[in-house]
């Protein structure tokens, strides 16, 4: 299959003044997450991009169209609304000091396929709209383009890891395991027979080996050789 780079958008004006956002609107980038987006942007800029899928909400939409940007007139964003924010209900809006006071909380820390938002969505049922939008996404990629297609989903930090969670098999229970920071790249190749998870949660390091991947196949054992070095840049030496 196709590979999917997850990239969480970039820092957001409510990320710093601790509020759980939500879908609510007016939602923008501050200036840190504005430099995440050029940072990733510019991380992916070496690898020739078959599409920009991103979450239709502002924070997500600004990071997608930093990183298209980069591509040229190659790409252009399109919106998903399978892989948007989870929907918090009432916790929505609210800072997160204070929901860590409520009974629900413990259940999203420990028990996370238990927990349904008031007024909102369960976890459970993000992951799977999350994860069928991905990998819908990921088989058109290939369609298209073929095995060799890479692409990216601009997306939020529980979607990412929720995704995550299902390619590596280990249930939504453990997904809060996972980090996610913002502007983070993670990367997974969906194989005939299953995922592969190749980085999660990664903010610097050379991405040009996308352009040679190969087809995912049997896992090697003892690791493998890797990817093979970037060639040296001749602008560089």
């Amino acid at each position: 299959m196709a590979t999917v780079i997850l990239v969480r958008h970039g820092r957001s004006t409510a990320n710093v003044a601790g509020i759980l956002t939500g879908r609510a609107a007016g939602v923008d980038l501050d200036a840190v997450g504005r430099g995440q987006a050029v940072r990733t942007a510019e991380r992916l800029a070496v690898v020739p991009l078959v599409a920009v899928v991103s979450s239709p909400l502002a924070r997500c939409r600004q990071t997608a169209r930093v990183i298209a940007a980069h591509q040229g007139e190659t790409v252009r964003t399109q919106l998903e609304a399978g892989i948007v924010e989870c929907d918090y209900g009432q916790w929505q809006g609210r800072p997160l000091r204070e929901l860590a006071q409520e009974p629900l909380w413990s259940v999203v820390q420990t028990r996370p396929s238990e927990a349904v938002f008031p007024g909102g969505e369960s976890l459970t049922a993000m992951q799977a709209r999350a994860v069928a939008a991905i990998r819908r996404h990921d088989a058109a990629a290939q369609t298209e383009h073929g095995p060799g297609a890479v692409w990216v989903a601009v997306t939020h930090g529980d979607i990412v890891k929720s995704v995550l969670a299902d390619a590596l098999g280990m249930g939504l229970d453990l997904f809060q395991r996972i980090t996610v920071n913002p502007g983070s790249v993670s990367i997974v190749r969906y194989g005939t027979e299953r995922p592969e998870v190749v980085a999660t949660n990664t903010d610097s390091g050379d991405l040009s080996w996308l352009r040679a991947a190969g087809p995912v196949g049997d896992a090697p054992v003892g690791g493998g050789a890797g990817p093979a070095p970037a060639a040296p840049n001749p602008a560089h030496s």
